[in-house]
């Protein structure tokens, strides 16, 4: 079972892998939070540091003019690793989080206000509500929320009588609880339609599926590093660059202008004008590793295996558990990642992950940051398995075993 992928050569590009915990090997299942890093993404940051690392866009000195080479050739990676037109429309962030807060204090607090409705989903994670939630108490905008159906998919029957008078529609392109995979091209074009542009969380899909700005047809796109094999502290956000140009910068601050008086200021070009400060130099770099690593594999493959993956899983944890185990989200896997979210009898997820730790199996328990959403589940927390391309069916095997352990610790 690969999909395509060689998972056993992949695995041996991940240091960690290697590592035991509790006496047994490491089955790491965390992905969706964040992702291991291979030997390449490690590497290119070492040897940045250890030949290169200088401040960008200043220093005229050699290793200067390559730690900006560098630092730009991250950007046309993402710009193309997710169909931007033109790098320009790249915005370096630390992640999905400070993009969105990016739109919200810009475009949001110049375009919004009463009388204005933005339009969420009750799947989004907590990137794509507090900064909403936030700015709506302060500008007296309101919010509306595309209900869920019974099987974890958004309900668009009455998308159009919700977009009645919206501005903005925010949408998670794949939920980090459920792992649906929703139909952003349908919302953005009905967004569209009714005068709304239209923000997408990508931080699951970008790193699954292979991501097209153009073809999802979205206004704004949020993407983080730390998800698909990168660094932590990077992400970034894709806008069309007439959005940027019109919207306000984010942070004041150096390489953020183009001229300082004391009586008032000029921005930079974009992207450049929402980039105060120094940067994370080291992780763009990073970042354009991760891409390299993935464009190598193939995001058609990572595609299937992962697919294949979950078809297994599902089928396999339910054929071993039965009615102990409840699964969250679509059952069709044309819709659904791989991300599954369960519950165990009565065991709180917090219990079920420290049992499933003892076995080395490494998953996550809580909320996931999505509270509105466990409330609609009438659940206080899950317990969350998460694949990717290290992964294959001894993981699986590995996770239901240790749940079993889980169920015979419990009684």
């Amino acid at each position: 079972m690969s999909g395509g992928l060689d998972v056993a050569a992949v695995r041996r590009d991940f240091p960690i892998l290697s590592v035991t915990t509790h006496g047994h090997r490491l089955v790491y299942l965390d992905s969706a939070s964040s992702s291991q890093k291979p030997a390449a993404v490690i590497e290119a940051m070492s040897h940045y540091y250890e030949t290169t690392h200088a401040n960008v866009h200043r220093g005229v000195y050699a290793i200067a003019e390559e730690a900006t080479r560098l630092y730009e050739q991250g950007r046309s990676k993402v710009a193309r690793f997710i169909g931007a037109s033109s790098p320009r429309e790249i915005v370096f962030t630390k992640n999905v989080t400070e993009a969105i807060n990016l739109v919200a204090n810009t475009w949001g607090r110049r375009n919004l206000g009463p009388g204005d409705v933005v339009l969420l989903t009750e799947m989004e994670h907590h990137a794509n509500l507090v900064p909403w939630l936030m700015l709506a108490e302060e500008r007296g905008f309101s919010l509306r929320y595309l209900p869920l159906t019974t099987e974890g998919r958004l309900d668009l029957s009455g998308l159009d009588r919700l977009l009645d008078g919206v501005k903005l529609v925010g949408v998670s392109a794949m939920s980090n609880v459920l792992g649906t995979i929703n139909p952003v091209q349908q919302v953005a074009d009905a967004a569209h339609r009714a005068g709304a542009l239209c923000l997408v969380d990508a931080a699951q899909l970008v790193p699954h599926r292979r991501t097209s700005v153009a073809e999802l047809g979205c206004d704004f796109l949020g993407f983080t590093g730390h998800k698909m094999l990168g660094p932590t502290g990077i992400g970034g956000l894709w806008a069309r660059e007439e959005l940027l140009e019109a919207m306000p910068p984010f942070l004041g601050g150096g390489e953020m202008i183009s001229d300082v008086r004391l009586d008032g200021f000029s921005t930079n070009d974009v992207p450049w004008k929402f980039e105060a400060g120094t940067m994370p130099i080291a992780e763009v770099v990073g970042l354009g590793a991760a891409i390299d690593y993935l464009e190598e594999l193939g995001m058609e493959a990572v595609t299937a295996h992962e697919r294949e993956l979950t078809s297994y899983a599902l089928r396999t944890l339910r054929d071993r558990h039965g009615d102990d185990l409840v699964i969250f989200g679509p059952e069709n896997l044309e819709c659904r990642g791989g991300v599954i979210s369960l519950a165990l009898g009565d065991i709180h997820p917090h219990d079920v992950s420290q049992v499933l730790d003892e076995w080395g199996v490494c998953v996550r328990a809580g909320h996931h940051c999505a509270k509105p959403l466990m409330r609609r589940l009438g659940v206080s927390a899950t317990a969350r398995a998460s694949f990717y391309v290290y992964n294959d069916a001894d993981d699986v095997d590995a996770l239901s075993d240790a749940l079993a352990e889980a169920k015979k610790f419990f009684g």
